[in-house]
């Protein structure tokens, strides 16, 4: 026993070393934090940590920092990519896919304390859900990964480490009550496209629904097969839905040819489309079925 747990204790002990060196801090906000070095200057880390876009400053070592700014942020998925103002001497994250993650593996929880210092937690992975996540910034990660680790401060913004020292994701504070970890896989999507675009561009049709039941005499006359569908109480002036012309009181049934009883199916079919495409709303208006063309936008950033 008391080889197993030398052993172990070594392991940890290099994996936190060697996986430390791809960690940096981040003064950007009243609050410290963590972030990972995704690029020679480039590091990733929580964006409801960083407050500023400018007057940063990254932390590589004791007594080392550097100025960065922000080059593109997702409040959705809290996930923020900062630029430094020079080449980092440190390594690039090696990421592991969390596709054979299993609830109860050993993690460590790593982050950078403002003075410099790599500090640790360890636990195991206590929830584990593998399908999309929407949270409740409005954004979307692979999966809810809920490790069982003491997140200190300063802990958001650092990386979750599997047994062979890989990062399997960005560990946050600010999407879960309870911090969860932002998978390697959605990191990859999110900061590929913030620092192409500066930001991510998901698609919205402006309208404010609530589910009703269709009345039986109105599904018998229109020979429909929805029981439930949405009532649309409020469209955005100059939005997509308010451009196709769907209007207050319209029953909404389906959308892009699929039935919609409630506001998370209309999310789940936006999802797997983007700026610019064209969808059809079928609905009924005045006690008329007629069908609508709308063309999904990118939400105005400011």
């Amino acid at each position: 026993m008391e080889k197993i747990w030398t052993k172990l204790a070594g392991e940890l002990a290099d994996a936190s070393g060697e996986a430390g060196k791809s960690i940096v801090g981040v003064h950007g906000a009243r609050h410290f934090s963590s972030a990972i070095v995704i690029a020679a200057d480039v590091v990733i880390g929580a964006s409801h940590a960083v407050r500023r876009d400018d007057e940063i400053t990254v932390v590589t070592a004791p007594g080392q920092t550097l100025a960065a700014r922000v080059a593109g942020r997702d409040p959705g998925t809290d996930l923020v990519v900062l630029r430094v103002q020079e080449p980092l001497n440190a390594p690039v994250a090696r990421w592991g896919s969390t596709s054979g993650l299993r609830v109860g593996e050993l993690v460590l929880a790593l982050a950078r304390t403002r003075r410099g210092n790599v500090v640790a937690s360890s636990g195991i992975i206590s929830g584990l859900i593998n399908a999309p996540l929407r949270t409740w910034r409005g954004g979307e990660i692979d999966q809810f990964i809920r490790p069982d680790v003491t997140f200190y401060p300063g802990f958001s913004g650092g990386p979750l480490v599997n047994s062979q020292g890989e990062f399997l994701g960005m560990n946050t504070a600010g999407l879960h009550r309870s911090g969860i970890t932002v998978p390697s896989s959605t990191v990859a999507r999110i900061s590929a496209e913030l620092m192409e675009k500066g930001h991510v561009e998901r698609p919205y049709l402006g309208l404010a629904m609530q589910a009703v039941p269709v009345p039986e005499s109105l599904r018998s006359r229109l020979n429909l097969k929805a029981s439930e569908a949405l009532l649309l109480v409020h469209a955005e002036p100059k939005s997509p839905a308010e451009k196709a012309g769907l209007l207050l009181g319209d029953l909404l049934l389906t959308l892009d040819g699929k039935p919609v009883a409630d506001t998370d199916s209309v999310q789940e079919i936006l999802r797997a489309r983007k700026p610019g495409d064209r969808i059809e709303a079928a609905l009924v208006r005045g006690g008329v079925q007629t069908t609508l063309t709308v063309q999904l936008e990118a939400r105005s950033r400011r």
